[in-house]
C-alpha cells in the first residue's frame, strides 16, 4: 500500500478567510497552508477509462414478478462496452428480484416507489387509508408490503437528474450484495464514462422511509405522538414517521452509491443514503457513499444502527444526523475530497430544539479527514465537526484530522444544551481548535472535550498510512470498550477505522478515486464494474 505522506506546512502567510457572517470565527490557521498529499489510486481514475470493450448487451430484459415488468429501454455504450437497459417501473406493485445478467443494466427513470405508503400505523381491514403516494391513490386495507430484492453485482442508474429510489413505509429493500460483487447505484453519465473525480448530483439516491419516531413535524405533533414528515423537495408526497422504533425497511449491505445528491426543489437535495424514520429492524452495512453533491448519506429521526460506512467525496457534510435520531455507527471513514465539503460531521434537531426524543448519535472506531478549509466550511459550519441543536453525541476509538481548521464546534441552545463525550479521541487540528456559540465559548468546548482525560488528545499527530489505516501512534492510544455503550458496538482494541495493513474490511466493494484508494481488489468509481 501507498504510505501516507504526512502533513505538510508550506508558505507562512496566514489562511485568508472571507465572506465570513456574524457569527462566523474566522480561523487564525497555523501560520500557513496545510496541504494533505492523497496517494495517487491504482490504477489512476480517468473520465474515460482505457481498454477493451468488455460487455456485451444482454439479449432482453429478465421476467420479474411485478406485472408491469421491466421496459427494454434498448442499449447505452460507454468506455465499458454496451448494455442492455431494463427500465424499472414507477411503482413496484409487487415483491420482485433484479437479478444480475450479464451485460444488463436497470434504470431508475424519475422516482421509482417500492410499494405504497400504508400511513402512520400500518392499516388494517377495518381501518382502510387512502396512499397519497405518486401512484398510490387507492385505498389500502393492509399495507402492501412489498420488497424489492436486488442481487449482488446488479447495478442500477438514474436516467435523469430527479431520478430517485423511494422505499415507502411498510415496505422494504433487499440490496445485499457482497465483498466481491457489490451492488452499484450511479448515473448515467457513470455509465457512458462521462465522469471524472469531480463529478457529481447526477441523480437523486436511495431514500428509505419507515415508521420510527421523529422530530420536527410537517403533520401532527411530538406531544401527541403523531409526528410525520415529508422528504426535502419530493414534488409528490413522501411521508415518513410513526410509532414504532423497531420498524424494518429492509437491508442494505456491500453497496455503493453514486454521485447522487440532484436538487428536487429550492435548497433542497438528496444524497446518496437518505434514512427517513427507519426503525432498528432496518440493517445498514458495508456502504459506500461517493461524490454526493449534498451529504455522504443524512439521517432523519427514526432508530439507525450501521456498520462499515464509508463517505469519499460528499461536497456537504459527511455524515449529517437530525430531527430526533437515534443513531449508532462503528467502522467509519469520513473523506471529502480536498477543497470540498463542509463539516466531517453536523448533527442537530433541525431547529426542533424542544422536541424530543432528543438526536443522540454514538460512533466508535472512525477516521473523519479534512484536508484543507474550504469556503463552504468557513461560511457554514465554520469547524470540521459540529454538534448542535440539543444533541446528545459520544464519539469513541476516533480520529478527526484537520489540520487547517478548527476540529470541534459546539453550539448551544435550550434549556439543556447539546452534550458531548468524548473517550479515546484524538485530533490533528488548527492552531484553534476550538469554536463555541450560542451558550459555549470556546474554552467550554475545550473542557468538554477534555485533552489528557480518558485518552483523549488534542494535539495528536497522525501516522496513517494510506490515508486511513493506522500507523504507529495510532495504534499507542489506548481504546475505550465501546461494547460498554451499547450490545450493537463490538469491544476493539484499536481506535479509527482500520487497525492495520491487515485489516481489509474495506477492500473489494468500494471504488477507488483520487480521494482514497482501497487497494487493486476495488475498481475505479469513473468506471463500471465489469465482472
Amino acid at each position: 500500500m501507498t504510505k501516507f505522506q504526512g502533513l505538510c506546512l508550506l508558505g507562512c502567510s496566514a489562511i485568508a478567510l472571507a465572506g465570513c457572517g456574524p457569527d462566523d470565527i474566522a480561523s487564525p490557521g497555523t501560520g500557513g497552508d496545510v496541504t494533505i498529499n492523497y496517494p495517487t489510486p491504482t490504477p489512476t481514475p480517468t473520465p474515460t477509462p482505457t481498454g477493451p470493450a468488455t460487455v456485451t448487451a444482454a439479449a432482453g430484459c429478465p421476467t420479474i414478478a411485478d406485472p408491469q415488468g421491466l421496459t427494454d429501454g434498448g442499449t447505452i455504450t460507454g468506455p465499458t462496452g454496451t448494455w442492455r437497459v431494463c427500465r424499472l417501473p414507477s411503482l413496484v406493485k409487487v415483491s420482485s428480484t433484479l437479478p444480475k445478467l450479464a451485460g444488463l443494466l436497470y434504470e431508475i427513470n424519475g422516482r421509482v416507489n417500492v410499494g405504497c405508503d400504508g400511513g402512520f400505523n400500518a392499516p388494517s381491514a377495518t381501518v382502510p387509508v387512502t396512499s397519497t403516494t405518486v401512484g398510490c391513490s387507492t385505498p389500502l386495507t393492509s399495507d402492501t408490503n412489498v420488497t424489492l430484492t436486488i442481487a449482488p453485482g446488479a447495478i442500477l442508474y438514474g436516467a435523469t437528474g430527479q431520478s430517485w429510489l423511494a422505499v415507502n413505509r411498510g415496505n422494504r429493500i433487499a440490496a445485499v450484495g457482497s465483498a466481491t460483487a457489490p451492488i452499484v447505484f450511479t448515473s448515467r453519465d457513470n455509465v457512458l464514462g462521462l465522469n471524472d473525480d469531480t463529478s457529481q448530483g447526477q441523480w437523486g439516491g436511495v431514500v428509505l422511509m419507515g415508521r420510527a419516531p421523529v422530530t420536527d413535524c410537517n403533520v401532527g405533533t411530538v406531544a401527541a405522538g403523531t409526528c410525520e414528515r415529508d422528504t426535502e423537495g419530493a414534488a409528490d408526497l413522501a411521508r415518513y414517521g410513526g410509532a414504532n422504533a423497531g420498524d424494518n425497511s429492509g437491508r442494505m449491505s456491500y453497496v455503493q452509491i453514486r454521485y447522487s445528491g440532484f436538487v428536487l426543489g429550492a435548497g433542497r437535495e438528496l444524497q446518496a443514503l437518505t434514512t427517513e424514520g427507519i426503525g432498528s429492524g432496518t440493517v445498514l452495512d458495508h456502504i459506500q457513499s461517493h461524490n454526493s453533491s449534498d451529504d455522504g448519506a443524512e439521517f432523519f429521526g427514526g432508530v439507525v444502527n450501521m456498520k462499515y460506512y464509508i463517505a469519499t467525496g460528499a461536497d456537504d457534510d459527511s455524515m449529517d444526523v437530525d430531527t430526533g435520531a437515534q443513531m449508532k455507527v462503528q467502522y467509519a471513514m469520513l473523506l471529502p475530497r480536498a477543497t470540498k465539503g463542509d463539516a466531517l460531521f453536523e448533527i442537530d434537531s433541525n431547529g426542533a430544539e424542544a422536541d424530543t426524543p432528543r438526536t443522540n448519535l454514538t460512533v466508535a472506531n472512525f477516521v473523519a479527514i479534512q484536508p484543507q478549509t474550504s469556503a463552504d466550511n468557513e461560511a457554514n459550519d465554520q469547524a470540521a465537526s459540529l454538534f448542535r441543536g440539543n444533541s446528545d453525541n459520544t464519539l469513541v476509538n476516533g480520529l478527526i484530522i484537520a489540520p487547517a481548521n478548527e476540529c470541534l464546534r459546539l453550539n448551544g441552545s435550550g434549556t439543556t444544551p447539546v452534550t458531548f463525550t468524548a473517550r479515546s479521541l484524538v485530533m490533528h487540528c488548527n492552531a484553534t481548535k476550538y469554536i463555541g456559540t450560542g451558550s459555549f465559548t470556546a474554552a467550554s468546548v475545550q473542557t468538554a472535550f477534555g485533552s489528557g482525560t480518558n485518552n483523549n488528545n488534542d494535539a495528536f499527530i497522525n501516522t496513517l498510512a494510506s490515508i486511513f489505516i493506522n500507523g504507529a501512534n495510532e495504534t499507542a492510544v489506548p481504546a475505550f470498550n465501546a461494547s460498554t455503550l451499547n450490545s450493537f458496538f463490538t469491544a476493539t482494541t484499536w481506535i479509527g477505522a482500520v487497525k492495520d495493513s491487515a485489516d481489509n474490511w474495506y477492500a473489494g466493494w468500494t471504488c477507488n478515486s483520487a480521494t482514497a484508494n482501497f487497494g487493486s481488489s476495488s475498481s475505479s468509481c469513473t468506471s463500471l464494474p465489469v465482472s
